[in-house]
């Protein structure tokens, strides 16, 4: 769980000049990683529906080398969620007016004040 905490956030700073490829080599990981994540985040955004997104995966790859493998897992799974995730946030701010924004702000509290007295 920690592993996709420390990706999601590295996947999130990447807003400046260097590729997702770059930022993970100068984080470290080994290049088989970084192929798999880049190689698995095109495929998860276009599983989510990116129409511009090409799925894309090295399967011989994938199948003989385990951090090509767990690159494309990791890479696939959060870039997925992340679309999926602004998906939904652009639908509550398309579709949602205001008392339905004052019911789950109000529902979040609640569940909030209910974990807190655990």
């Amino acid at each position: 769980m920690w592993r996709f905490a420390v990706m999601l956030g590295v996947v999130m700073a990447l807003s400046g000049c260097q590729s997702t490829h770059d930022q993970l080599l100068a984080r470290g990981y080994p290049p088989p990683f970084a192929d798999g994540f880049d190689d698995g985040c095109n495929s998860g955004r276009q599983a989510a529906g990116v129409i511009t997104g090409e799925f894309r995966k090295d399967v011989p790859r994938y199948l003989k080398d385990h951090a090509y493998a767990e690159g494309w897992e990791d890479g696939f799974r959060q870039c997925k969620a992340m679309r999926e995730s602004e998906e939904r946030n652009d639908y509550r701010d398309r579709h949602w007016d205001e008392r339905e924004r004052a019911w789950q702000q109000e529902k979040d509290r609640d569940a909030a004040r209910a974990y807190r007295s655990q």
